[in-house]
């Protein structure tokens, strides 16, 4: 990188990619896959909402990873944004408790409050 300019050419790049990705979605999924996230169990987690998604039929969903969030004792970490709303982030989010999280938060759009983690 040699100039402001072309940092800030890299970072529209990056931002359309990133709307091009979620294009047409309501809302995002993120499973944190941090080393941390990935020992306590984020890789069955994701699979778990992947096929609750297609067990649904939900297509209008971005489900992505991201690394580790810096909660590791909550892990396995999943984040969900419906529309521009806040991100809500969720502890311990094993693959038994995707189905509930799913109908609650994403069908219904009543957040699960004590799978809640305080972020800030």
């Amino acid at each position: 990188m040699k100039s402001l300019e072309e940092l800030r050419k890299i970072k529209e790049r990056a931002l359309e990619r990133r709307s091009l990705a979620g294009a047409g979605a309501r809302a995002r999924i993120t499973v944190a896959m941090g080393t941390c996230g990935i020992a306590a169990g984020a890789r069955d987690t994701m699979k778990a909402i992947l096929d609750e998604m297609e067990r649904r039929q939900i297509s209008d969903v971005v489900v992505t990873q991201t690394g580790c969030l810096g909660l590791c004792e909550y892990e396995p970490l999943v984040q969900i944004q419906v529309g521009e709303s806040d991100i809500v982030t969720y502890g311990k989010i094993d693959a038994s408790r995707v189905s509930t999280l799913i109908e609650k938060h994403l069908v219904n759009d009543e957040p699960v409050a004590e799978w809640q983690v305080q972020t800030g």
